[in-house]
């Protein structure tokens, strides 16, 4: 009977771990939007062309938002969604600033990420929710009205959604019309996050890839190595390694590959959670050995969209 009990322990461990495993990551940020109408955006140089982006340590300075994002977070994680603090993430970014700024290739160039692909490297979550309220003001009562967009941190699709207005009241706290107005919706809306991971979980994570070549390299993706040519052999390691064999092939010359819904583990054969950058590692290193002796350099825009540069590392 022991023997029994003890089994049974681990199994009920095991079953209760491997759900805590499923649950995904998150992190609520002020929208676009939202931003863009309350003073708290920055514009930077991307290759060029100046783009105006959100500036959430700015935003973080508004106390209403504060409160706001620190209600969703409260609501979330009763309902067992471990959550990503933006502040705790914003500071953490600071502190890694200075080494990106002084990060460059051999050739002298400059790493080019906006705010939000830094933000998102930093935090690692699996979604972002990004979130837009507005206070309604009738006579001596008030209401909010909100959107929150669930949205997938590698792939920028939006997979799930809530919105609406809370009833008036007499209430001028913030974050209880927050919650007066959000519990309506919330359990659909964590109902969609949820069913989004499970997919992931199973399906595996969805990212895209991009095969180029430096103009040094004396091959091409079309010629052959031990008689198969390099894009085919890069091909079959996708066929191998891919959750279920999934990817796509969108466009392909001797000079470039476009593949794009590649579905990679989310976690590795230990069980450690894995990202976009460390899977395609692999597949560099998989080029590199014998036979092929391919060198590559591998660059990373955001968390799921990754460069593997033929020719040189």
């Amino acid at each position: 009977m022991k023997k029994i009990c003890i089994v049974a322990s681990l199994l009920l461990a095991s079953v209760l771990g491997f759900a805590q495993a499923k649950k995904p990551t998150i992190m609520v940020i002020p929208s676009d939007a939202w931003c863009n109408l309350n003073g708290a955006m920055t514009e930077f140089n991307n290759q060029g062309s100046m783009v105006k982006v959100p500036n959430y340590k700015q935003a973080l300075l508004n106390t209403d938002m504060l409160l706001v994002i620190s209600k969703i977070n409260s609501l979330m994680s009763d309902r067992g969604f471990p959550l990503k603090d933006l502040g705790a993430a914003m500071k953490s970014l600071e502190s890694e600033s200075a080494e990106t700024a002084m990060t460059t290739s051999k050739s002298g160039a400059g790493v080019q990420e906006s705010p939000i692909d830094k933000l998102k490297k930093t935090a690692k979550s699996d979604i972002i929710i990004q979130l837009t309220y507005t206070v309604n003001q009738t006579g001596p009562k008030k209401s909010i009205t909100y959107n929150m967009q669930g949205l997938d941190a590698y792939t920028d699709k939006q997979i799930a959604g809530a919105q609406g207005s809370g009833a008036p009241s007499f209430s001028a706290e913030l974050p209880l019309l927050l919650e007066e107005a959000v519990l309506a919706n919330l359990d659909n809306f964590n109902a969609q996050l949820q069913k989004h991971f499970d997919d992931m979980f199973a399906n595996g994570r969805e990212i895209t890839m991009k095969v180029k070549k430096f103009d040094s390299w004396d091959k091409d993706l079309e010629d052959e190595v031990n008689g198969t040519p390099i894009g085919e052999i890069i091909e079959g390691w996708f066929s191998k390694n891919a959750v279920k064999g999934r990817f796509s092939t969108m466009d392909a010359t001797e000079n470039m590959m476009n593949m794009e819904q590649i579905r990679m583990p989310i976690y590795d054969e230990n069980g450690k959670a894995m990202d976009a950058r460390a899977w395609i590692r692999q597949l560099q290193k998989y080029l590199l050995a014998p036979p092929y002796n391919l060198p590559s350099k591998l660059t990373m825009k955001g968390l799921g969209q990754a460069s593997l540069i033929m020719g040189e590392k």
